[in-house]
């Protein structure tokens, strides 16, 4: 049997992980490693002690901000990154795995961080029906490895995302 790749098994656990999500718009999933080992997870949704979005609102999802964005949402990228670090654990350096490419946002806490790979499974671009990923050209223009996944994802939790 031939092996999965580190980036086929990372990208394909960041879809696994999307299905935590309590968002009811977009279940997102990350994976942060460091030397093919994996050092955080993460998928969008609610701080911690608040609000599950699909439990308190099933059929609305939580209210929305000034432009138009989940009023509680933490992006999956952001948690892996939060939870890395305030358990003490060093991302400069790391790959980061996504199933959503970063909105601008991410990109510049990705930049900040040291992250030095991002690899991700869909646009950001495309579901929000922008004209170009502000993400993704943020962290090219700054020298960051930015990939879109090429292989195929083998799990049944990819329906979700």
């Amino acid at each position: 049997m031939k092996k999965k790749s580190f980036d086929q098994l990372f990208m394909e656990l960041a879809v696994n992980l999307a299905s935590r999500s309590h968002c009811i718009k977009r279940h997102v999933g990350a994976v942060l490693t460091k030397d093919t080992r994996i050092i955080s997870i993460g998928y969008n949704g609610p701080p911690a002690g608040t609000y599950n979005c699909d439990e308190k609102w099933p059929n609305i999802g939580c209210g929305r901000d000034s432009k138009g964005g989940c009023s509680l949402a933490i992006h999956a990228e952001q948690n892996a990154l939060i939870y890395a670090v305030k358990n003490h654990t060093s991302v400069e350096g790391a790959t980061l795995y996504v199933t959503l490419s970063p909105c601008l946002s991410c990109a510049r806490i990705i930049l900040t961080m040291g992250v030095k790979r991002v690899v991700y499974l869909k646009s950001y671009a495309a579901y929000k029906k922008l004209d170009k990923d502000e993400g993704i050209d943020f962290l090219l223009e700054f020298g960051m490895r930015v990939e879109a996944f090429e292989g195929h994802i083998s799990t049944r939790a990819d329906s979700l995302i």
